[in-house]
């Protein structure tokens, strides 16, 4: 395919389906940590499923998943995947930071060493000089 340059609607979609996906990791992990979900996963498959899917805080991350991936289609419809999915490592970025803040998840030296380089490897794919 030919050179294609990145409209700023596409940016915002980008943008709108990486955050989307980033906030329903975080809404996940609250769902999946709560004690009913912990307690209720201790038991067979059948209790699993209907604890899992009964907390409405996993019906939000999937549904938020869904929502981001329908967005991400509209991004794959105007350019090229090779283009689109380094902005994927956004969502590294966010999701961490999310976690952080939201969660009060630790972030070491080695993690931001570590987001810093996917931060570096965004904009060295996405460069235009190469």
């Amino acid at each position: 395919m030919k050179e294609m340059s990145i409209s700023w609607t596409v940016l915002t979609l980008i943008f709108i389906s990486v955050s989307m996906s980033a906030v329903a990791q975080i809404t996940l992990k609250h769902g999946m940590s709560s004690p009913a979900v912990q307690q209720g996963l201790t038991g067979g498959w059948m209790q699993i499923a209907v604890t899992v899917g009964s907390n409405l805080y996993v019906w939000l991350g999937l549904t938020l998943y869904a929502l981001g991936a329908v967005l991400w289609l509209g991004v794959l419809a105007k350019i090229d995947v090779s283009i689109a999915y380094p902005f994927v490592g956004f969502g590294f970025i966010l999701t961490a930071l999310f976690g952080v803040f939201l969660l009060g998840e630790a972030f070491s030296l080695i993690r931001f060493v570590g987001t810093c380089l996917v931060v570096l490897g965004i904009l060295l794919v996405t460069y235009k000089g190469c």
